[in-house]
C-alpha cells in the first residue's frame, strides 16, 4: 500500500496577483504528489500567502499566521509581507519558514523540507492549466510580475522589484490552457497592465502561425480571438490605452477598463507622482465613450493623503460625477512605512479622513443607485456564478461586473443552468450594484 500522501493547506491573502502565485505553488505541490486540504484539521502543513501592502494589511496577515499555527501548528509564511521577515518572527517565531513575493521555488523548497513528498506517479495528475483557487468559469491571467512606477503612497516596486513582463506566446498559451479547461472569463491582472512588454522592448514570439509582440494592443488583439469573456484590470492610463477601445466596440474584448486614477487634484497628483492632466481624461474618457457607449470603468481613488484641502477633497466627488465613474472603490490614506509620502507635511487628522471616506461612499452609493434605475427594463447579458439558495435565484453578473469586486444579478425564471453559462436578462429591478433580472 503506497505511503500517505502529505497534505497542504492555504491561506491567500491580498490582491489577485497574490492569488495566482498561490495557485502556482499549489500546482507544483500538487505535480509532486501533495494533497491538498481545505481546512486547518486536514492539513500536515499550512502555508500563508501575505499581503503588506498597507498597514491594515500587514495587520490582517499577522493575525493569519497567527490562526494558522494556533490552528494547525506548522505554518510556511510567504508574499508581500515576507519582505519584513524580522516583523513577522518578532510576532510570530515558531513559522517554520518565510520567504518573499512570487518566490515559487523558496516555498516549494520550504515545503520538503519541513514535509517531504511521496510522488506516486498514477495518482498525481495536475489539470494541463494548473490549479486554480477560483471558480471553473473565470480565471486571473497574470501576465507581468513587478511595477516600474513611483507613486509616492506605494511600496509595491519595493516588494515585488520592476516589471518583469511574460513573454507573448507564454501569456497566449496559458489563456488557450484555460479556456479549453472551460474558462469562459479570463481576467488580465499586473501591477501595470497597459505597460506590458516595456522592459522587454515589446519582443515578438512565435504564436502558432504567427508572430506576436509583447505589447499591450497586441495581446489583448490575440486575447480577444479565444472565444472567452477577456476583462482588462490595473490599466494605468497610457495614452496607447485609447487603441484597445474599438477592439470593445466589436465585441472582441469586455467593454470594461479597470483605471486606478487615484484623485483629481493636479497638486495632489503631483504629489502622488502619478500623471496630472485630469482634463485631458475627461476629454479622453468622453472619446471612449463615443466609440463604445457599453464602456464601464472602474476605479479606485485615495482620500485624506498629505495636504488634501477640502476643496481638492470636492474637486474629486465632481471628477467622479463628471466622469461618469461606474464603478468607485476607496482607500483611506495610510501613513505606510517605507512609502515617500509618509514624509510629508501636513498628514490629515484620522478622523477627517475617516469623514472624508464616508461622504465619498455616500456620493458613490447615490450614483450607483441612479446608475442602476436607469437598467430597469434593459437587457443585459450576464455569465452564471451559481445558485443563491436564500433568494431562490442564480447568481450572475453583467459585463460591466468583475467577480467578487462589482455588482451581481439575481436571476428569475430560468431553466436549469450552471456557472459558466451565458444568457439575456431583462433587468426588472434595481437597488445600487445589485439587479434583478428575468431570463429571457
Amino acid at each position: 500500500m503506497p505511503a500517505k500522501a502529505p497534505t497542504i493547506g492555504i491561506v491567500s491573502l491580498g490582491c489577485p496577483k497574490a492569488l495566482v502565485d498561490s495557485e502556482r505553488i499549489l500546482t507544483r505541490l500538487r505535480s509532486e504528489g501533495y494533497s491538498l486540504s481545505g481546512d486547518y484539521d486536514g492539513a500536515d502543513l499550512v502555508v500563508v500567502n501575505t499581503c503588506g501592502f498597507l498597514d491594515s494589511a500587514k495587520a490582517e496577515s499577522l493575525e493569519a499566521i497567527g490562526e494558522a499555527l494556533s490552528e494547525n501548528g506548522k505554518v510556511i509564511v510567504t508574499g508581500c509581507l515576507g519582505k519584513e521577515e524580522n516583523l513577522i518572527r518578532a510576532a510570530h517565531p515558531n513559522v517554520l519558514a518565510v520567504t518573499g513575493p512570487h518566490q515559487y521555488e523558496a516555498v516549494v523548497s520550504a515545503v520538503h523540507a519541513h514535509l517531504p513528498p511521496v510522488h506516486d506517479p498514477k495518482i498525481d495528475l495536475v489539470p494541463e492549466s494548473g490549479l486554480r483557487l477560483t471558480p471553473r468559469h473565470y480565471a486571473y491571467l497574470k501576465i507581468s510580475e513587478g511595477c516600474n512606477n513611483r507613486c509616492s503612497f506605494c511600496i509595491i516596486p519595493s516588494i515585488r522589484g520592476d516589471l518583469v513582463s511574460r513573454p507573448a506566446n507564454a501569456v497566449l498559451k496559458e489563456a488557450e490552457s484555460l479556456v479549453k479547461a472551460g474558462v469562459k472569463e479570463i481576467l488580465v491582472i499586473s501591477q501595470d497592465t497597459s505597460a506590458y512588454g516595456v522592459d522587454i522592448r515589446y519582443a515578438e514570439s512565435k504564436w502558432k502561425d504567427r508572430v506576436v509582440r509583447a505589447k499591450f494592443f497586441d495581446l489583448t488583439d490575440a486575447l480577444g480571438e479565444l472565444g472567452a469573456w477577456i476583462r482588462l484590470h490595473y490599466v494605468y492610463p497610457y495614452p496607447h490605452v485609447d487603441d484597445v477601445i474599438p477592439l470593445m466596440a466589436e465585441g472582441k474584448i469586455l467593454p470594461y477598463l479597470d483605471i486606478p486614477f487615484q484623485h483629481a487634484s493636479p497638486r495632489i497628483l503631483r504629489a502622488m507622482r502619478r500623471p496630472t492632466n485630469q482634463d485631458r481624461i475627461l476629454e479622453r474618457i468622453a472619446g471612449w465613450r463615443s466609440i463604445c457607449p457599453d464602456l464601464t470603468i472602474r476605479s479606485s481613488f485615495i482620500v485624506g493623503f498629505p495636504g488634501e484641502t477640502e476643496a481638492e477633497f470636492e474637486a474629486l466627488l465632481d471628477f467622479i460625477e463628471e466622469a461618469q465613474i461606474d464603478r468607485a472603490g476607496c482607500f483611506k490614506y495610510e501613513n505606510v512605512d517605507g512609502a515617500a509620502s509618509r514624509a510629508l507635511a501636513d498628514q490629515i487628522d484620522q478622523d477627517e479622513i475617516d469623514e472624508r471616506y464616508e461622504r465619498f461612499m455616500e456620493l458613490q452609493t447615490a450614483l450607483a443607485y441612479a446608475r442602476g434605475e436607469t437598467l430597469i427594463g434593459a437587457t443585459q447579458t450576464v455569465i452564471i456564478d451559481g445558485y443563491d439558495d436564500d433568494a431562490c435565484a442564480y447568481e450572475a453578473r453583467t459585463k460591466a461586473d468583475a467577480p467578487e469586486i462589482d455588482g451581481i444579478v439575481r436571476v428569475f425564471g430560468a431553466g436549469v443552468l450552471k456557472p459558466g453559462d451565458i444568457l439575456n436578462v431583462r433587468i426588472s429591478a434595481a437597488e445600487g450594484h445589485e439587479l434583478t433580472g428575468e431570463a429571457l
